[in-house]
């Protein structure tokens, strides 16, 4: 059985022992009726999040991959309770403690039960290369320990919460939030691999999201007029700083999430301790450029971002883009106060290799919308930023997914009349839609040779009319031209777009022209020999 899901995030008595000395002594004071009925709203919702957290232990432990995300939307809930009750006259700490006390010691009994189980040699011979998930947790269980008492929200007091933030929330709140859950949504199905190089360098998640919503609304493949590119939108110099760009197979890192995280971070840390860990003037820096974020600190003496003589110095875009990260990430933080719920993702990383050539448009209609809003095809863009929507992946391909992406493949995308249907809608040519009727003769209204009557009602004779020159017959339709031989790349082409046009074999027409898998990089104007096509 795996080590239950609150020891693997760390939650040590010591650090709640700290946050009972926060709470104020509530019955050494006079609590009011209405006081009272909101300290036992928490306690009720204290003691409905401590079932849900049970209730997912069983779900853990029947290995359902549900149980570890409902453990930890629970936890949260206790969390939020924790936080309210710090704040609530009469709400004694000791009583919701009592419930992390009884889940802590549930675990620590669970984990020396499976000590005990290794100690007597009754399991499976260990994979060395397996890490479990207390080992996998164990940076991010720390972190939670340090930031607990909703000092994980450490990022609100690195801020200023101002008029300017607020307006920033009010917008993603209104117009901006179906953008906003989008961000999240994207954001949940990368965490796996961008959050890990943001925590290992000490930096908030918030401020993460943040920028990410911001930059990209989480979109791998985004770019911009000016040249930048990627989820956290690197401009071509300033990424090849921080070993961001091509990597030698036509692919540019800058749209790799991993690699777009790691590099953010550094440069992130780079200018906090250039402007005296100084957040606001940090974001400022990577929208407005580094360079002028440092003359004005130092011009500045060091004065907050939100003084007119700093403010003032930045473009009107850098002014917008500040306040708009802080408030996103304000919003990811704390949802239940703007009344967001943030859409629950099943996001638990998984690998799946493809039983039969495909592209990703084509999983996206198979694997349907089962449990999102959208469907897949953003999530598998997402993660497998190496290939065009429409470009065909060689079966055997072991591509990026999640565990949900995985069951769904082998439910309806193997074989089955979903797989057939997929593969039928993703093949259609719209050219085949044309009629183009045959050659038909055309016959006039008086036959040829005939009479036409008189135009005197009361003539008994008739005129014979002059003789029709007879229709010409159209001419037999010119016979099909021969295959092309070559084609010329256009702007926009991809090999998948090029291969279903002309009805090639993707292998054989990459063979043919010495493209390498999985990027089949082409360029415009590009001379492609037109092998193993039927068109």
């Amino acid at each position: 059985m795996p080590v239950p899901v609150l020891i693997s995030r760390g939650w040590p008595l010591l650090a709640l022992a700290g946050l009972a000395s926060l709470a104020p002594s509530a019955h050494a004071q006079r609590v009011s009726a209405r006081d009272q009925a909101k300290v036992d709203a928490l306690q009720q919702r204290m003691a409905t999040a401590e079932k849900r957290y049970s209730d997912a232990l069983l779900l853990v432990a029947n290995a359902d991959p549900k149980g570890s995300n409902e453990a930890d939307a629970a936890l949260e809930d206790m969390e939020d309770v924790i936080s309210e009750c710090v704040k609530q006259k009469g709400c004694q700490m000791s009583n919701m403690l009592a419930t992390y006390k009884r889940l802590l010691k549930h675990d620590a009994d669970a984990a020396a039960s499976d000590d005990a189980a290794d100690e007597s040699g009754d399991h499976l011979e260990a994979d060395p290369d397996h890490v479990g998930p207390l080992t996998a947790n164990v940076p991010e269980a720390a972190r939670a320990a340090a930031l607990l008492n909703d000092k994980r929200h450490a990022f609100d007091t690195m801020v200023e919460y101002n008029p300017a933030v607020q307006a920033g929330i009010r917008r993603w709140l209104t117009d901006m939030r179906p953008a906003l859950l989008t961000s999240y949504e994207n954001y949940q199905n990368l965490r796996a691999v961008m959050w890990p190089e943001w925590e290992k360098r000490g930096l908030p998640e918030a401020l993460l999201f943040g920028i990410m919503a911001k930059e990209s609304n989480g979109r791998v493949h985004a770019s911009s007029r000016a040249g930048a590119a990627g989820l956290m939108q690197f401009m071509p110099a300033t990424g090849r700083r921080f070993g961001l760009g091509p990597d030698g197979t036509g692919f540019d890192t800058r749209f790799d999430a991993r690699s777009a995280a790691e590099a953010s971070a550094s440069y992130l840390n780079e200018r906090l301790r250039e402007l005296n860990n100084n957040v606001e003037l940090s974001v400022a820096a990577y929208n407005g450029g580094e360079g002028r974020a440092a003359r004005v600190f130092k011009q500045s003496g060091g004065q907050s971002f939100w003084t007119d003589s700093v403010y003032n110095q930045f473009p009107g875009e850098t002014k917008d883009y500040v306040p708009m990260v802080i408030a996103a990430a304000w919003i990811f933080l704390h949802p239940q106060q703007y009344g967001v719920e943030f859409p629950k993702i099943s996001a638990q990383p998984a690998t799946l290799r493809l039983a039969r050539s495909t592209t990703i448009y084509e999983l996206t209609i198979c694997l349907g919308s089962h449990g999102t809003r959208d469907g897949y095809m953003r999530a598998l863009r997402n993660l497998n930023p190496r290939y065009e929507a429409d470009g065909w992946i060689p079966a055997g391909t072991l591509i990026n997914a999640t565990t949900r992406i995985a069951g769904l493949y082998q439910r309806n995308c193997v074989s089955g009349p979903r797989a057939d249907l997929a593969r039928t809608l993703i093949t259609a040519d719209l050219n085949a839609a044309i009629v183009r009727p045959t050659a038909a003769s055309y016959t006039g209204s008086v036959a040829v040779g005939g009479v036409v009557p008189l135009a005197d009602p009361n003539a008994s004779a008739t005129v014979p009319t002059a003789p029709v020159a007879p229709v010409a017959a159209p001419r037999p339709p010119a016979p099909k031209a021969k295959p092309a031989k070559t084609y010329k790349v256009g702007k926009g082409d991809t090999l998948g777009r090029i291969a279903a046009k002309f009805q090639c074999d993707v292998p054989t027409l990459a063979r043919a022209n010495g493209l390498k898998a999985p990027s089949y990089s082409l360029r415009p104007g590009q001379a492609l020999k037109l092998q193993g096509c039927d068109k």
